[in-house]
């Protein structure tokens, strides 16, 4: 299972270090990637993101960046100093390419953030976008490619069509995975994880149905087994 370990994300979607620490050190050389996005992040998770790349763990920072050109930069020089692996940024032209353009020559992964997968076309409207989610996920990704991101975030169900836009080599990062007969909580566009990836994704975040699991070890080895097969 090497190649499907590589590719599972586990989201640190929880408020408090001590809970993080736990699942890591529950899942232990099970999962070798994690996602840390806000909540963690503004309760010590850049520390725990350091530490977790000491220990041979790859880090996913979602920040979602989006700024003025500069400071979109500085940020970017900023996390490149924590070792991370992937880093989001809102898909926006000008922002990905002063990300691109402070990135260049390292391995870090610059992902663009199409549409939330917690968005559907009502969503859309109601922000003042008059186009479909999909639509919008296909034009963000083509603007991904041209500002020469490393890859795209998306819903595994837009996934088979973004492949066909950044080619073969860019990475395609689903959330919204769900096993099947697990509760979609509140996002609006899932797939179950051998799904996803037969749709074109690379790699899979999993969050609350490994981190709310009453034995998190077995819900990630499961996850696991169904993107092996």
């Amino acid at each position: 299972m090497t190649n499907a370990r590589d590719r599972l994300i586990v989201g640190l979607d929880v408020p408090e270090l001590a809970i993080a620490s736990a699942v890591i050190s529950e899942l232990g050389d099970t999962v070798s990637f994690y996602k840390i996005g806000y909540q963690l992040a503004f309760a010590g998770g850049l520390d725990l993101a350091r530490e977790l790349v000491q220990n041979g763990k790859q880090v996913f920072l979602d920040l979602k960046l989006l700024d003025i050109d500069n400071t979109v930069a500085k940020g970017v020089e900023s996390v490149l100093g924590i070792g991370a692996s992937m880093l989001t940024l809102h898909a926006y032209p000008k922002a990905m390419r002063a990300a691109v353009e402070a990135a260049r020559g390292t391995d870090l992964c610059l992902l663009g953030v199409t549409v939330l997968t917690s968005m559907d076309a009502e969503d859309l409207r109601e922000a003042g976008y008059d186009i479909d989610p999909q639509a919008l996920v296909l034009r963000r990704a083509e603007q991904a490619r041209q500002a020469g991101m490393g890859g795209i975030v998306c819903s595994a169900a837009e996934a088979r069509h973004v492949r066909g836009i950044v080619g073969p080599d860019l990475a395609i990062v689903t959330p919204g995975i769900r096993p099947a007969g697990s509760d979609h909580g509140d996002q609006k566009r899932v797939m179950t994880p051998a799904d996803a990836l037969r749709s074109g994704a690379t790699h899979l975040v999993v969050g609350r149905p490994i981190v709310k699991a009453a034995d998190r070890k077995a819900a990630a080895q499961a996850i696991l087994a169904d993107m092996q097969g």
